[in-house]
Formats: structure tokens, sequence, C-alpha cells
């Protein structure tokens, strides 16, 4: 290899350690802190099964196999290689499924519903990750000082409240330790494992599925509910694809393979050891695994790991909310840019603020990390099913496998978390109805505001008029013209904007300069500048742009029809005014769509952000028009 070769192969070994170092502190905070209440809740419970040796080590075949199987092979395999354009997550997924789709209407219908439920799902597991997370971590105080105990919920709504308060800041400058935080976190992991496996290295026989099988067999009725906690240890596996934007596949799968995967296993076989050797340490094997002078230091590094794992909640739900808005799926909201070089760190106070209510009210009504466990695990497991039915589309008709090949690869993750998903029904009594009805919420605000969106836009398109007849007749009788330009949004480049026809009627003019602007949003995470603008003049100095978006690209009109002076088209934002409609909506009986979900999406609309404030447009600059349109 020459010396150039050698330089650029260590400058790109260099790049994929620093992404896998970052990749650490966002993509596995979640999954990283599952040791900390996992086993506990196995065997310590609001429904434990007996300590004893079988269980134990069947318990950790099945802790292992879960993490080979439904991360390394399915998320961390498979998974990461369905992008979009190398973006990851429900919403690339959805985009990328609809694509395969889009010529089938009953088929993409159904896609779109699947996927809304996945999206739903985040959601409602967006708000238990934190207030489990922080919990399990504060916890510890009581094992350190039992007297420490009644100090527990107070400090976890402190911590949750800090972090929910420093969002509209920014993680910027926080988001530099991230990584070097959880390297720590994950080095103790395997430390605090190794050091009990050492003294039980018998334990490490558990890594023989037999054992899990045998369990599995052995205590039928059991088994089903030891199920349901064993997918604690894999929470978060979702977060591997969904960030894969953030740092790319290649960095994700090595922080996964070379770090992560032996830093996890070594820690729940060394908690099994524990338990093994003293039974009693289940009551909370990841704290007792620690010797009494490391455990003030552990309790602090766990918080922080915690409080980091709920970061990267909190910003995904930031991000899924954003691409959700662009492809239609929820009203649009405002979003604030908390970093001028990095156009991903978004903060929305809307999501932000509605999180942190249900977190705390999470904390306060389960008091405990045992009983919020009952309410994690079904949210996240209907995640993944919904993942895989997505993929076998994705990988049935973009991959080319055919139904047959995708279909029969899926049956196996789909067999494991059926499994998974049936053991978490069992939850629903003890609290997994509250992601449950969390998800439900979500999915019928998000199915009514699209539904409700193509209503509205049937009944504009009634009133449509053909932009090329507009202007036949401008042509013949042509009022006013009057100095400026206006821009009108447009939601169809075929039509007449509403706002421009009531100016028309009631202002009898007309700029010198009439702009046509369409913002129109693809299923593709981003458009490159290049294609950002489509410019064509028509008659009587009339102009059609058309603005093309991504699902994450930043909306801001100003910036885009400034591009637009090399097609000859130059704006000064001083002679520009924007004319904006604003429809007021009347529910009505018999339309159709339900008449609760009707005043459901007329509440959604009236409360919605501003168009103004969405396509950075100068609010000193608009004209807002009204009209009433009866749904």
């Amino acid at each position: 290899m020459s010396s150039i070769d050698s330089q650029s192969g260590n400058a790109t070994g260099k790049r994929l350690a620093a992404l896998a170092l970052a990749a650490l502190g966002v993509v596995y905070g979640d999954i990283g802190t599952s040791p900390l209440y996992a086993v506990k809740e196995v065997f310590a419970g609001n429904h434990p099964i007996p300590v004893n040796e079988a269980n134990i080590f069947g318990s950790l075949s099945l802790f292992f196999w879960a993490l080979i199987v439904v991360v390394s092979v399915k998320y961390v395999t498979f998974i990461m290689r369905a992008d979009n354009r190398g973006e990851g997550g429900i919403m690339a997924l959805i985009a990328l499924a609809l694509h395969d789709v889009q010529n089938k209407p009953k088929q993409a219908k159904a896609v779109m519903i699947v996927g809304i439920l996945g999206a739903a799902m985040f959601y409602g597991d967006g708000m238990v990750t934190p207030a489990i997370s922080v919990l399990s971590a504060v916890e510890g105080l009581e094992v350190a000082t039992p007297a420490l105990k009644s100090f527990v919920i107070p400090v976890t709504l402190l911590v949750l409240f800090a972090l929910f308060y420093v969002q509209r800041h920014g993680t910027a400058l926080v988001g530099t330790f991230f990584g070097p935080i959880m390297l720590v976190w994950f080095s103790t992991l395997a430390v605090l494992g190794l050091y009990n496996v050492v003294d039980h290295p018998a334990i490490l026989a558990a890594l023989n599925p037999l054992y899990g099988i045998e369990f599995l067999f052995a205590n039928k009725a059991m088994a089903l509910v030891a199920m349901g906690n064993v997918v604690l240890a894999v929470t978060g596996a979702e977060a591997l694809y969904a960030d894969m934007g953030h740092f790319g596949r290649k960095p994700i799968q090595r922080a996964w393979f070379a770090f992560v995967l032996p830093a996890l296993v070594l820690n729940y076989f060394g908690q099994g050891a524990l338990i093994l050797a003293e039974p009693e340490a289940a009551k909370n094997p990841f704290f007792l695994s620690a010797p009494d002078w490391a455990l003030y230091p552990l309790v602090g590094l766990a918080t922080l790991a915690t409080v980091i794992a709920s970061q990267a909640v909190i910003s995904g739900a930031f991000s899924v909310t954003r691409q959700a808005m662009q492809l239609g799926f929820v009203p649009r909201m405002e979003v604030q840019h908390t970093s001028e070089r990095e156009q991903g760190q978004i903060y929305l106070p809307a999501v932000n603020w509605g999180l942190m209510a249900a977190v705390m009210i999470l904390v306060l009504g389960f008091r405990s990390s045992n009983n919020l466990a009952a309410a994690y695990g079904i949210a996240v497991t209907g995640d993944m099913v919904i993942t895989s039915l997505l993929a076998t589309v994705v990988v049935a008709r973009t991959w080319g496998w055919g139904w047959g090949r995708a279909s029969a690869l899926f049956a196996c993750f789909l067999t494991v978390e059926l499994v998974f998903l049936a053991a978490n029904i069992l939850k629903i009594p003890d609290g997994g109805w509250f992601p449950l009805v969390a998800g439900v919420g979500v999915f019928v605000l998000m199915t009514t505001w699209k539904r409700g969106r193509q209503l509205l836009s049937e009944r504009l398109q009634g009133e449509r008029l053909e932009l090329a007849l507009f202007l036949e007749s401008l042509a013949a009788s042509m009022p006013t013209r009057v100095a400026g330009t206006s821009v009108f949004l447009n939601a169809d480049p075929k039509g007449v904007p509403h706002a421009l026809l009531h100016n028309l009627m009631h202002n009898k003019v007309l700029h010198e300069r009439v702009v046509l602007v369409s913002a129109q949003f693809y299923d593709v995470p981003y458009v490159p500048d290049i294609d950002r603008v489509e410019v064509r003049e028509l008659r009587e100095n009339f102009w059609s742009v058309i603005i093309q978006y991504g699902f994450k690209d930043d909306p801001d009109i100003p910036l885009a029809l400034s591009m637009c002076g090399e097609v000859g088209l130059e704006f000064n934002p001083l002679d520009t005014s924007y004319f904006i409609g604003r429809e007021t909506l009347i529910p009505r009986l018999g339309s159709d769509m339900a008449f609760w979900r009707e005043k459901i999406f007329v509440a959604m609309f009236r409360n919605a952000g501003s168009a103004t404030a969405f396509f950075k447009i100068p609010s000193n600059r608009v004209v807002e028009l009204g009209t009433q349109v009866v749904l």
C-alpha cells in the first residue's frame, strides 16, 4: 500500500472510530441502560419467577439469543440495509414501502395505516423510556442507604425536569460529552460483569441456546411471563435504525459488535452469576454486583447514562414529529433550530412539554421501575412487529427478493416478536394499558389529520378554477396593476389560489408581478439544492414556482425564492408581499368523516402552527385572507 493510501485508510479509520464513539452516546443509550432493570424484573418484578439454577441459566440464554436474533441479525444485519438514501427510522420505512405500492391504492392505504400505527407506538415507547430509565438509576440510592428511599421520586422528577428544560438550549454542547460518558458506562458494565463472571465462570454455559429452549418447554405458563421480561433487554434496538442517518451504517455496526454487545452480555451474565451465588441479590442485581465503595459513583454514572438514553428518545421524538409533519401526518407546529451547523438539531416546544407531562405522570403514577416495567415492552414489541411487516414489503419489492424469500426471512423474526408481543399482552392490566392507550390516541390523531386534510383538499378542489382559463379571462379584462411583487402560496400548481381570487374580488387590483408558489414534499430525506426550485414563466407577468423538499429538509420559502435569480426571477424582499389563505372549517353531520373526528380535526386545524412560521416567511410581509369551508 502506498503512503497516500495508508494515510487515507488511517483517516477513514479515525473517522469511523469517531463516529462509532458518537453513536455510543446517541444510538445505544436506551439499550445500554436495560441492565439496570431487565434481570431484576425477571426475578423480582411484579410477576417474578423462582430463583433457581435452571431458571437463571434459561433466562440468561434467552437474553443472549434475543440480543443476537433481534438486534444483531434483524436490525444490524438486515433492517439497516433498508435505508432511504442513507436515512432510517419508521418514517423512512413508510416512505420506502409507499413508494413500492404507489400504484396500488388498497396496498398503499394498508401500508400507511400500519406505518402510522408504528409511529404511534414509538411515541408510546418514548413516554415510558425516560421514566423507567431515570427512576431505575435513582433507585440505586435506596440500595446504598434504605433511608434515602423517600428521596427517589423527588430526585427522579428533578432530573427529568432539568432534562426537558434544557432542550430549548440545544444539545450540541452536552452532546460532545455523550460519547465519552457512554464509553465509560459500557466499560463499567463490562468490568462489573467480568468481576462476577470470574467468580462463577460456569454461568457462561448459558450461551448454549438449549438452556433457553428447555426453560420454555419446562415452564410453559411461566415462560410467557419470562419472555415479557426478556424483551426489556432489546428495548432501544429500533434506535439503531432510526439514527442511521446521523452516523451511517458502518459506525453503528462496528460499535455494536466490537463494544456494546460484549459489554451487555458480560453484564447480564455477571448479574446471573451473582444471583446464582447469592439468591437474595435478585432484588437489585445490577447495583448489588458492585462493591460497596462503588455504589454512589455507580448511581451517579447510571443517572448520567439514563439521562443520555432519555435524550436520545426525546431527540428522536422531535425528529419523527418533523418528518411526520412534512409527510402530512401531523399539523404544522413550531420548530426551533438549536444549531447553526447541524440542521438535524431541532426543538419542538409542544412535543417537549407534552412528553415531559406524560413522563412525570408515569413516574408519579407507577412510583417504581418494577411497576413501570409492566408498562414497558408492549409499545416496543408492537413497533418491532410493524417494522418487520413494512420491511417485508421493501425487501420483496425494492430489493427484488420476491414475496416468498422476503416472507420466509421476516417470518423468523416475526415468530420471536409475536411471542414477545403475546407475552407483553399479559402486562396490560398491570400498566401495559398506558403506552397502548397513548399509542392508540396518537394513531387516532394522525389518521384524523391525514383524512381531514384529504377531505379539505377535496372540498377546495370542488371550487377549483383552472389557472390557464383564469389567465385567459384576465387578459380580456385586466384589472389595475400596482407596483411590486405578490407571492401566493398555492397547493395546486394548475389551479388558482383562493387567496388570489379573494384579493382580486375585494381589492380589485393585482401586483405588476404575481408569483404562484407551490411547496411539494417528497418521500426522500433531502432534495439537493440543484433540484430545489422549478421556475416557469406564464403569461401576463405571472410566474409559477415549484419548491421541492424532502421529509427531513427545512422549509424556507424566502431562501428558496432567492435561488430563482439564476433564471431571471429576482426578488427584492422589501418589495415583495406574501398572500396566504386561512380557512375557517365548519363540521357537519353526514360528511365523509365521523362527526366526532371532524370536531377533532377542526380543533387540530385551528391550533396548527401558521404557514408563515413554518415556511419562515417574514411576518411583516404577510397578508392573510380568510374563507369558510364546510367539511
